[in-house]
């Protein structure tokens, strides 16, 4: 069997720590395999290390995402095997000097053996709600209560003055090519080397004025001039259609965060309302016990029914951004 090559000694003290509880009173546990199919990879002392051991360790580290393979005759699964080693030595180290009998080492292994036993329980009961049923009957539910805008397809062209907007307007008139004027005399970074192409857009995706400007045209209009903030604005309508509905795949990212971090919010209530809480310091004047696992920005409001998703055109977006 080869040595393995010690690497650099991990920095965190709470990793050895977790690690040390299991050094004398897991001992059990030493030679069972923790999942199935796992194989052992290498052995420290009396301890066993397995190819588990290797992924999560990976997982926790960024290499790899969660359910994603980690080949046992790669180079990376060398290198963190080698740094679950050096883990494991100085547990074992920590341990044989008693350092976890330290009320203060002590406290540390309790938090973290709460968190763990947290993670798992929210883990089993997001995997259980959290499934393609789940996700298409929310999916649903937002489509029917979503109000289908229109979309428009629309070029610019951008200039400074009025009268450069008129003499523009003028060269149109005699059919001249908006692509080639927008590429010529648009002071527009963003749009004029593409012709003044917006890509499809919502009006509410858009600054007030191309709303107010849009709003009625028909397709092969041209609107304006009128005032924006990068200048005067001609622009021409190249198409109307209805807004696209976003797809259930493109959906699923927002729809998972928010059913998830629902789940964890109706599990965190039921159990607050089941046991005593005692906060023991002083709450400031307005403050308040905060709600439990609220979603992060972006997600699903918590409502009986959630207000539905309205996607925007990346174009659009990015159009939007450049008259700002």
């Amino acid at each position: 069997m080869a040595i393995l090559k010690s690497s650099k000694l991990p920095a965190v003290l709470a990793a050895v720590l977790c690690l040390s509880a299991c050094g004398k009173g897991g001992s059990v546990f030493h030679h069972m395999k923790p999942e199935a199919g796992d194989v052992a990879v290498a052995k420290v002392g009396n301890d066993t290390i397995w190819t588990s051991d290797v992924k999560r360790e990976a997982v926790a580290q960024g290499l790899i995402g969660e359910g994603e393979p980690l080949d046992a005759t790669s180079d990376q699964f060398r290198r963190t095997l080698d740094q679950v080693v050096d883990q494991k030595l100085l547990a074992n180290e920590a341990s044989r000097q008693d350092l976890d009998k330290d009320p203060i080492v002590r406290r540390r292994l309790q938090a973290a053996h709460d968190k763990l036993l947290g993670d798992v329980l929210v883990e089993s009961v997001v995997d259980k709600a959290v499934n393609d049923n789940a996700i298409r009957a929310l999916y649903q539910e937002q489509q029917r209560l979503s109000h289908t805008s229109e979309e428009i397809h629309a070029r610019q062209i951008v200039v400074a003055t009025d009268a450069d907007a008129e003499a523009i307007k003028k060269l149109l008139s005699t059919g001249a090519s908006f692509d080639a004027l927008a590429m010529q005399r648009s002071t527009d970074a963003a749009t004029r080397f593409n012709g003044g192409d917006l890509g499809y857009f919502t009006l509410d995706a858009m600054p007030e004025a191309y709303g107010a400007a849009l709003k009625t045209a028909k397709i092969g209009e041209t609107v304006g001039p009128f005032k924006t903030d990068g200048g005067v604005a001609l622009v021409r309508v190249e198409d109307r259609r209805p807004e696209k509905p976003i797809s259930m795949e493109e959906a699923r990212p927002q729809i998972v965060r928010f059913l998830t971090y629902d789940e964890i919010r109706t599990l965190l209530t039921k159990l607050r309302a089941a046991t005593q809480v005692q906060i023991l310091i002083s709450v400031p004047p307005g403050g308040g016990a905060p709600e439990p696992a609220s979603a992060p920005p972006g997600s699903f409001p918590k409502a009986a029914t959630p207000a539905p998703v309205v996607p925007v055109s990346p174009l659009a977006a990015d159009a939007s951004k450049a008259k700002k």
